[in-house]
């Protein structure tokens, strides 16, 4: 029996299909939001708040600055050219701030030439000799942020310099440096390379300057400044016209013997190179006052760490609690720094003197960010009993010291 499809029901299917097929498609859409649950956080916060312990604010102690006449203002001093000051930010590397801003107030008095160098450069290279040395000695040296100011000295004297236009170790928008994250990277890639016995030297080197690539950049081979094409030694040569093998480290500690040339035995000379001419102690503040009375700055490198020594009052004085002035001598200085009281912690550039009725004052041009506390931002004011207590090394140009370079051997 054949079965008969309704023509009404024919009808019905036909008109439906027209009507389902003219409509217009509906798409639904994505979009991007912030990703959150602040129901979590709020629940997060209160079981913290409910959880942890309360540690009440402990009090630093630190000199009443009152009994002092510290000098008001940078004019009261006479200081020797310098460029403003810069911020180290979150680095260990105030040895290179230091040193650049010395020498950069070296090609001043020298050349008459006023330029801003690079303290990355430097840092950058610096690593690297450090990685080469831990590879050389299979992982029994140093690799860190920290250094000394003699290593600007052979820096550029190995990889020449550029000014901080050229290179800046900075990322575009990047307004501090920071260092943490690639020093953490390339200490863990090292120990793993330790771990393994991996010493391939050019393998090793070519994997730590990737990480140093991505943090600070690669620094330039060639450049152009002032319309004149440089590599980074002849910038060194023919346009700054300075010889860095005119600069000496004056030491002073009791242990290694005086009048010798000798190791300064912290971590952070890391090379353990005999470059520091070990004198007196009144010999070591006799040429550096010296030194600066004559128009020379100085790159001090110690400690600073000291009840005296307070941002918010922009002054380094030693408190008559720690030790009276008439007794800082050489036995107090090796005291602390045989104690650990006194460490090598902090590089800075002093640029001038002055002297009021709480006695010799210098002007320090620091980089680190507590220098920014003060009214006088970027600089401190030590006094005399502070540097001649707690400051271990200046770098200084040979002509400043000739009377201490001429009672050692050779």
């Amino acid at each position: 029996m054949k079965l008969l499809f309704p023509a009404t029901m024919l009808l019905f299917l036909i008109t439906y299909n027209i009507n389902l097929f003219s409509q217009t498609v509906k798409k639904d859409k994505g979009v991007f939001i912030e990703k959150k649950n602040e129901a979590w956080e709020q629940i997060k916060k209160e079981i913290e708040e409910y959880e942890k312990v309360d540690t009440p604010q402990k009090n630093a102690f630190v000199l009443d600055f009152d009994n002092y006449e510290i000098p008001a203002n940078i004019e009261d001093f006479k200081p020797v050219w310098h460029n403003p000051p810069v911020m180290q930010s979150s680095t260990g590397t105030c040895w290179a701030f230091a040193s650049t801003s010395f020498l950069e107030s070296e090609v001043f008095r020298i050349n008459n030439i006023k330029v801003k160098m690079s303290e990355m450069h430097t840092v950058y290279y610096e690593y690297l000799e450090k990685v080469k040395r831990f590879v050389a000695e299979r992982g029994a040296s140093l690799v860190s942020e920290g250094s000394q100011t003699a290593a600007t000295i052979r820096m550029w004297k190995s990889y020449g310099a550029v000014p901080v236009d050229v290179y800046s170790g900075k990322k575009p928008n990047q307004k501090h440096h920071s260092h943490s994250k690639m020093i953490n990277e390339i200490n863990n890639y090292l120990d793993n390379c330790k771990k393994n016995s991996f010493w391939n030297e050019d393998e090793i080197l070519a994997n730590v300057k990737s990480i140093l690539n991505y943090y600070i950049s690669e620094p330039p081979k060639r450049f152009v400044y002032q319309g004149k094409e440089f590599t980074p030694h002849s910038f060194v040569q023919d346009y700054l016209k300075i010889n860095v093998d005119d600069y000496v480290d004056i030491f002073s500690l009791l242990e290694p013997g005086y009048w010798k040339k000798t190791i300064y035995d912290v971590p952070d000379n890391w090379w353990k190179a005999e470059i520091f001419y070990n004198v007196p102690l009144d010999d070591f503040m006799n040429a550096l006052n010296s030194a600066v009375s004559n128009g020379y700055s100085v790159a001090l490198g110690g400690d600073v760490s000291e009840s005296g020594y307070y941002s918010y009052a922009d002054a380094a004085i030693v408190p008559s609690y720690d030790i009276p002035s008439e007794y800082i001598d050489e036995y107090a200085r090796q005291f602390r720094f045989s104690n650990n009281t006194t460490t090598d912690d902090h590089a800075i550039h002093l640029v001038g003197k002055t002297k009021n009725s709480s006695g010799e004052w210098f002007l320090i041009k620091d980089s680190g960010s507590g220098a920014r506390n003060g009214k006088h931002v970027g600089y401190y004011f030590y006094h005399s009993d502070y540097i001649k207590l707690k400051m271990m090394t200046f770098m200084v140009h040979k002509d400043a010291v000739k009377d201490i370079l001429g009672k050692f051997s050779g």
